[in-house]
């Protein structure tokens, strides 16, 4: 297991995500999910029937994020994401009704550093993954889902807040008591595991009564002078929206992997004629291999 004394000189923010119970498969009723950390979000509808029921339905619709709204205004991105979410529940049919005051439930899968202050609130770290909008950085990312919420007039109510590393260690803990750790590669790349919670030097206060605690690694900013960086890995880093950060990430995520290899087909391409006399112009347009 990971050790967490990594304050000297680590880049691993091995962050306390407040989890300290998993999933038994027990679990009974319906469930939303918001899943926010890509160019993509996922919207999803779960009802759970128990042990013998397990999963009995699950509903998903996944919408791309305009590129201008993950480096424009906050209000714009969750305005959209929230807007979103109302046209999905307004599909829904008479089956999916809650009683009289009751809210439905949302989990918001949010995939970016976030430290946070309880289950169901945390502020911005940083973001990553080409998102950069830096009024938010420092603000508490369900606030600001919440009255995205409202001004849609959606009655839903945030009842946690999780790393998508996090969500996926306990989607693997519903069906396999045994799973301890999981690893996200994807867009970004990341990696979160049950630690014992008193082995966790920056926990304050009452032990849980599980005794664990989920630990967010935030791996993707691992940087070693092991890492096996070469010319185009640091020329993408230095054009990047974060030089200097998410290095792992940087060189092993989908992300990043289609615009390593346009800029090596490139450099091919000027300095061997790969592709005859002239380079071809979309050739060198960022980001276009995806």
């Amino acid at each position: 297991m990971p050790v967490l004394h990594l304050k000297a000189g680590s880049k691993l923010k091995m962050l306390i995500s407040y989890v300290d119970n998993l999933p038994t498969g027990h679990e009974t009723g319906l469930y939303y999910a918001l899943d926010l950390g890509g160019t993509n979000f996922r919207v999803l509808r779960v009802h759970l029937g128990g042990q013998n029921g397990g999963l009995v339905n699950q509903e998903f619709a996944e919408v791309p994020i305009p590129p201008e709204l993950m480096t424009g205004a906050a209000d714009a991105l969750f305005d959209y994401i929230a807007a979103e979410l109302a046209k999905f529940v307004a599909q829904e049919g008479q089956e999916h009704e809650l009683p009289p005051g009751r809210k439905r439930e949302l989990g918001f899968t949010f995939s970016f550093p976030v430290n946070q202050t309880s289950i169901a609130s945390g502020t911005l770290v940083r973001w990553t993954k080409g998102f950069s909008i830096d009024e938010l950085v420092g603000q508490d990312v369900v606030t600001e889902l919440t009255r995205a919420m409202k001004r849609q007039n959606l009655e839903m109510h945030v009842s946690a807040l999780v790393n998508d590393t996090v969500g996926t260690l306990a989607g693997g803990r519903y069906t396999n008591k045994d799973v301890a750790a999981a690893v996200i590669l994807g867009t970004g790349t990341n990696a979160a595991y049950v630690e014992r919670a008193q082995a966790i030097p920056k926990w304050h206060g009452a032990l849980p009564k599980s005794g664990e605690m989920v630990i967010n690694m935030e791996w993707g900013n691992f940087k070693s002078s092991h890492l096996p960086l070469t010319e185009f890995d640091n020329a993408l880093d230095m054009d990047s929206l974060n030089p200097g950060e998410q290095i792992f990430e940087k060189v092993i995520s989908g992300m990043y992997l289609g615009e390593i290899v346009r800029r090596v087909l490139l450099k091919m391409a000027e300095e061997a004629s790969l592709f005859g006399e002239t380079v071809p112009s979309k050739l060198q347009v960022p980001f276009i291999l995806r």
